[in-house]
């Protein structure tokens, strides 16, 4: 019994990775890499009407490179040339390129480990991946305020042939409503 109690606890911990071995669906990793440049911190609007500020900083050990999003008080603590150590990082897709998060749960700290060549050839976050579309939850759909209706009027602001109408001798303003499909 103790055996499957420290296999699960195994499964939770997380594992260290090379950069190229890297996916979309990665989590729980720990990465060892060079830090190669910082960009400005932006500001950027947070869920809750917050303000946040993320970096972005391109960091590569000797298989390929990333980006890593630095977020708020991570920011400054990563500077060109340091030696980061991830610990439980995962990665997101953002606009569907892979970006390295240190989550709250996750771990950044610089490491005394030397990275003498980190490879640029490679960078994980150049290629592009199919990203799933989240729904919008901000309302929409149908109704008079735009949304998909499945008819109507055409541009003209009537409902063109009688085909469209209902295919009957029945005034326009008797149609609304009726769907036909």
């Amino acid at each position: 019994m103790e055996e499957s109690v420290g296999q699960s606890s195994e499964e939770q911990a997380s594992v260290e990775v090379k950069i190229k071995d890297l996916t979309p669906q990665s989590k729980r990793v720990d990465v060892k890499a060079k830090c190669l440049e910082v960009s400005e911190p932006k500001g950027i609007p947070g869920k809750y009407g917050n303000s946040r500020k993320v970096a972005e900083a391109t960091i590569a050990d000797d298989s390929a490179a990333i980006i890593l999003s630095l977020w708020d008080a991570q920011i400054g603590s990563v500077t060109k040339d340091d030696v980061v150590e991830i610990k439980n990082g995962y990665v997101s897709l953002v606009r569907g390129h892979m970006r390295l998060n240190v989550g709250k749960y996750g771990q950044l700290a610089k490491s005394e480990v030397v990275i003498e060549s980190p490879s640029t050839t490679t960078n994980m976050s150049d290629k592009e991946y199919e990203q799933e579309r989240r729904p919008f939850h901000g309302g929409g759909g149908g109704g008079r305020r735009g949304g998909y209706s499945g008819g109507g009027r055409d541009r003209r602001g009537g409902f063109g042939d009688r085909e469209r109408s209902g295919g009957d001798d029945r005034p326009s303003y008797m149609n609304k409503g009726r769907r036909r499909f």
